[in-house]
């Protein structure tokens, strides 16, 4: 049995436990949800007043020069890319991660129009903002939308038919934390003729991403979760090279033109992803996003090798693990059911549990206790989960085990049948 006392032995010995330091984190506040909206990095409040009192209070119009507001989608891009596996020049910080999907799903459809390809597949349990604007440009585009189970990728019964011009999925889903082979995956999507659009909401920040590796060709992600870049924070948006020359961009805007201060009546594309830029950028926004990135940026210190991530995984399997072997030692009995894959290389930086009864009211007493993590509804298909995200740039090992003890206690005493933990918030 994992004691206390070992968790504590476990921080002692962690060389990423300074990371913390870089956080505001409130007293008495476990936080495992970090996969919906990061924790605000020390640096944020002084960066913005920065930015609107000095570079906007005196600067005015002359700081999109003299403070390079002009250049912040791009250079803010260039950081997110050495956490994706991209190089420089190949992402912009942008819009919302629902817009960016808009933008590359448009272009992979565009590529494929003269194909006679007309699927477009994903999973059903995808993030459902992806499969709305997949139905939405599909109508328009005259496409089908094919929604498969987990699993119907692999084997000699694959839907990936010579019909398929797009697969569209999430690497790390959202509701299970489970993590597909984006290299194998992309490869075999390839190999049926079929073009990869990947968004990586649950991934940037939280776990190893390849995409040059992996050969993808579009991919999109989330700058307010594992980046830390304040809520509703710009999303970011990747092509690889080889269609930077010839992707369209369905919302062209000024900013995404080859020359936008030539003020010419005609569309004319950037080259390369900078033709996903659309109207003025979010500079208030944007600096918070760059002190966010900054903080996972700070791991590649202690991994010159393989860079931040690589740091970071170790530290996030080895709290996701101790989270599962605790909960299985302590809750026992209780009608917990594991939803995350145990395997490490099919797991994300969460961990989800389902249990018949009560899961709302669970997650709403432990939030009460200051373990805040969220849940997620289920189905006739999917059952209800408490879901539970592990950043390990502020969570140590001694966190997992209190979380864990004031969820033995919520479940032993019955806590969470209390009335005003059963009234269900806007948000969940």
């Amino acid at each position: 049995m994992t004691t206390l006392a070992d968790c504590r032995a476990l921080d002692a010995q962690d060389p990423l436990r300074a990371l913390r330091d870089q956080f505001t984190l409130p007293e008495g506040v476990i936080y495992l949800d970090g996969n919906s909206l990061g924790v605000l990095p020390k640096a944020a409040p002084a960066r913005i007043a920065e930015v609107v009192a000095k570079e906007w209070g005196e600067g005015l119009i002359r700081s999109w020069n003299t403070a390079s507001w002009f250049d912040l989608p791009q250079r803010l891009g260039d950081k997110v890319a050495r956490l994706i596996g991209a190089a420089p020049g190949e992402v912009v910080c942008t819009d919302s991660t629902s817009v960016n999907l808009y933008k590359v799903l448009f272009a992979a459809l565009s590529q494929q129009k003269d194909s006679g390809r007309k699927l477009v597949v994903s999973e059903r349990s995808n993030f459902p903002t992806d499969l709305y604007i997949a139905e939405s440009l599909c109508r328009e585009r005259g496409f089908t939308l094919k929604l498969i189970e987990a699993g119907e990728l692999q084997g000699p019964d694959s839907v990936l038919t010579g019909e398929v011009a797009v697969l569209m999925l999430t690497h790390v889903n959202y509701r299970t934390g489970a993590m597909h082979d984006m290299k194998a995956i992309t490869a075999a999507a390839h190999a049926a003729g079929a073009l990869t659009v990947w968004d990586l909401a649950h991934s940037a920040g939280a776990v190893p991403v390849a995409l040059n590796d992996s050969n993808a060709d579009y991919a999109i992600g989330c700058g307010y979760k594992y980046l830390n870049g304040g809520p509703g924070a710009p999303a970011f948006a990747w092509v690889h090279t080889r269609h930077a020359g010839k992707f369209e961009q369905p919302l062209s805007g000024w900013w995404g033109h080859a020359a936008p201060f030539e003020f010419t009546p005609h569309y004319r594309p950037a080259p390369g992803v900078g033709r996903y830029l659309c109207g003025t950028q979010p500079v208030i926004a944007l600096a918070g996003l760059e002190c966010g990135l900054d903080t996972v940026l700070a791991a590649e210190s202690f991994n010159d090798t393989n860079g931040a991530m690589a740091a970071l995984r170790s530290k996030s399997l080895a709290l996701t693990d101790l989270f599962i072997a605790l909960v299985e030692e302590r809750c026992a009995g209780q009608d917990l059911a594991l939803v995350t894959p145990r395997e490490h290389a099919r797991r994300g930086s969460q961990v989800c549990l389902s249990r018949d009864e009560g899961a709302y009211a669970i997650v709403q007493a432990l939030i009460a206790r200051g373990v805040i993590g969220d849940y997620r509804a289920g189905d006739s298909q999917m059952p209800d989960i408490l879901r539970f995200g592990f950043t390990p740039l502020y969570l140590g090992f001694e966190d997992v085990w209190n979380a864990v003890e004031h969820l033995v206690q919520v479940l032993e005493t019955g806590e969470w049948r209390r009335a005003e933990f059963n009234r269900k918030n806007a948000v969940t």
